[in-house]
Formats: structure tokens, sequence, C-alpha cells
């Protein structure tokens, strides 16, 4: 992974990136392939992130980790989002590598600390080991490799093991420049298909073109500082009294 300004650095700046702003809930890839139908942050969210006097959320940090078979294109969309640059040169991740990205999110300061995981078995020891306390799982597969989309269920299974808690689960197809536009269509719909099994939101995106890649991040943080945010109302003791649909699939008491 490319070198990057200093973590604590980049979470501690005085505002985000305009392109890391986020007032609107950002948009699925299609409203058919997510389990997450919502279109706004939940009322209480927007509630408390608004008030003064009450609860505010501090410094708030959710875990991204990216899981696939080797050369699916992990690395290459954590380059493409972080710092902007793709390389079509390719190099296996040895173990893991992570990144920081701040975002403020109706004005709350919130950071992904993104993991991208080597897909080589002879480092999986080193990379499953940092798949605790994930609070979002994407499962990488290259789009004009079908073999690669078979494996993503086994990836997910060793990921769920070692979390209590469900994560949000992203099925990403990469390398979308690659495919014609019947070849996409049919691999969509083995993708699709996988992802409703696996309980995940389907994105097809293009590192090389950089295509989907922001408004994937973009929906990434959103849903991850929605759950983070009425997990630390669940835990302050405030009470959920207006609902959300993540509340229930997240294991969030009422």
């Amino acid at each position: 992974m490319l070198p990057s300004r200093s973590v604590v650095l980049k979470m501690m700046q005085s505002q985000a990136c305009v392109e890391h702003r986020i007032d609107d809930f950002p948009k699925p890839f299609s409203h058919q392939f997510t389990p997450h139908k919502q279109n706004d942050f939940s009322f209480a969210v927007r509630e408390i992130c608004s008030s003064t006097g009450k609860f505010i959320p501090g410094l708030k940090i959710s875990k991204v980790i990216f899981l696939g078979d080797v050369a699916a294109g992990k690395t290459s969309l954590v380059n493409r989002f972080c710092h902007k640059v793709f390389s079509s040169n390719y190099k296996a991740t040895i173990g893991v590598d992570f990144e920081v990205e701040r975002f403020d999110i109706l004005k709350i300061p919130f950071n992904l600390q993104i993991w991208d995981t080597a897909g080589q078995e002879r480092f999986k020891c080193i990379a499953s080991s940092y798949y605790r306390g994930a609070q979002v799982i994407g499962v990488i597969f290259d789009l004009s490799n079908i073999y690669s989309l078979s494996n993503c269920a086994k990836w997910l299974e060793e990921a769920l093991a070692c979390n209590a808690l469900r994560p949000i689960i992203f099925l990403i197809g990469t390398k979308s420049d690659l495919l014609s536009s019947s070849a996409y269509k049919h691999v969509e719909k083995l993708a699709t298909q996988v992802a409703q099994q696996l309980g995940a939101e389907y994105w097809a995106v293009s590192s090389r073109t950089g295509d989907g890649v922001n408004e994937l991040f973009l929906r990434i943080a959103a849903l991850a500082f929605e759950v983070s945010v009425l997990r630390d109302l669940h835990t302050a003791g405030i009470k959920l009294s207006i609902g959300t649909e993540l509340v229930c699939k997240y294991n969030l008491p009422i």
C-alpha cells in the first residue's frame, strides 16, 4: 500500500475533505441488490447529531476489512479511494495493510479504519487475526474471474466466526471495466444471487477508472456511522424511541 500521512493526523483534521462530508444518506449501487432499504439516516441519529446539550458521539472509528482471493483487486480498491491512484503492476499484500480515512457525517467526525488483508493461503493465519472487531466486511471478487465469486461465502464464513456481533456486509465486484455489457449482465445475475444468500449489499466498481469507488466508500461510512451511533446511544442509556431497521438487524435493543 502507498505511504500516507500519519493516521493520527488524519483522524485529528479539523474537518474532512469536501468529498468525505455526508449530510444526505448515500444511495446503494441498486435498490434491488441491498438488504438496507432505508432512504435516510434514522430520526434518532439525525436528532442526536443535530442537538446540543445531549449525547454527542466522541472520536468515532469503525473497522472495515476487505477479504477475497489473490488478485481480486482489494489493494487497488483501497489505493484508488485513499490515494486516487491505480497501478496495473500487481504486488500481493503480505499479511495486512491498513489506512484511516476521515469523514464528517451529519457534521460529526467519523473515521474508517480500512484493513486490506492478504488473499494468499500462506498468510491466512496472519490476516484472520485481524478480522475481530470488524463493523463492516467487504468481500471482494474479480468480475472477470467467476471462480473468485465462488469463494466469497468461504471468506465471509471465516470472518463472521471471529465476530460476535454481525457486521454490515458488502459483496464487491471489481474490474468492471474489463467486461462487455453482455458479459457483465451475466456475471451480475450470478453475483446478486450470491449477495442475497450472504445478506450482503452488492456493488460493482472499477479501480482503474474510479467508477463507483467513492460512492461505495461513502455508503460504507454512512451505514457504519448509523450503527455506531445507535450502539453508543444504547450504551449511554438513551432509549431508542424511534426505530430503524438497523436496530433489529444488528442486535441493538430498543
